[in-house]
């Protein structure tokens, strides 16, 4: 079996903005090919990690390395290699499909040839092939997002970094995601870091997890090693905050399917539309 590397490392990564403590000492090894949901509220430090890791802001203490290189020092050598795709991604609404990959491809310096061969490839991936010269601001917000991903993936990198990449889309267009990300991630060989506030996106389709608050690594691992390290004691409770009404019935079975499981409970509705469950685990499990 071929040995796994390293592609993104942080040692004790600490931020500090304005006096507050955003990421607390901060410590995650992700390994090639994985997909590592990073999990936690809005406002928890998710984008401020993100930020380290891309080399744009600088750690107030630690480090952070992507692929050996450390991002303040050699942030160019890890942008060569790592795409990003922010919550809000923008585009060139007059331009095409094909015009905003091809600008992309530009950017990073992908020679003509090879640019055009792949961008060909990516809309094909994307399934946006009959629309690539359509121009994008006659897409739809799911068309955008596949786009989107789209200019993550063209550039072929070794770890791409998805921040919410499912915000705004109904919920045939979030699965279609879903799949799309596990597609190329299985196929090309990217590793993907997905950040995230959905629990039940993210156990679907990530290897590992990093539950993430107020700046802390609350527990890292698989779901189940998850579970039995932070919910062994008797009537310890999980709140799961979940912001898409119509996903809420396949959380709740998902939930009830997992090993130690007691009850699965609906216990409030804010005016936000979340809502909040509580999983009772048995002890020892």
């Amino acid at each position: 079996m071929k040995p796994t590397q390293t592609i993104l490392e942080t040692k004790n990564l600490s931020k500090i903005y304005n006096g507050t403590l955003v990421v607390d000492n901060l410590n995650l090894k992700i390994e090639e090919g994985e997909i590592f949901g990073f999990l936690g509220p809005n406002g928890a430090g998710k984008t401020t990690t993100i930020l380290m890791i891309l080399g744009l802001t600088e750690p107030s203490s630690g480090e952070v390395s992507v692929f050996g290189y450390n991002s303040t020092r050699e942030p160019l050598r890890v942008k060569r290699i790592t795409s990003y795709l922010p919550e809000n991604v923008g585009f060139y609404e007059d331009l095409t499909a094909w015009e905003n990959l091809a600008y992309v491809a530009r950017l990073n310096r992908i020679p003509e040839k090879e640019a055009s061969e792949r961008i060909e490839e990516v809309l094909s991936l994307i399934g946006l092939t009959e629309v690539k010269n359509l121009e994008v601001g006659k897409f739809s917000k799911g068309m955008k997002q596949r786009l989107g991903l789209g200019t993550v993936f063209v550039k072929k990198p070794k770890l791409a970094i998805l921040d919410e990449p499912t915000t705004g889309i109904d919920p045939q267009g979030v699965e279609e995601i879903l799949e799309l990300i596990t597609k190329v991630n299985r196929e090309e060989n990217i590793t993907i870091f997905l950040c995230s506030h959905l629990l039940y996106q993210v156990q679907q389709i990530c290897t590992k997890i990093g539950i993430f608050s107020k700046g802390k690594m609350v527990a890292m691992g698989s779901l189940p090693e998850i579970s039995k390290k932070i919910l062994t004691k008797k009537n310890n409770l999980l709140e799961i905050s979940f912001n898409d009404n119509q996903d809420a019935s396949q959380l709740i079975a998902s939930i009830q399917k997992l090993d130690g499981v007691l009850k699965v409970e609906k216990r409030a509705e804010d005016i936000s539309l979340e809502k909040i469950y509580t999983k009772y685990f048995q002890e020892g499990n």
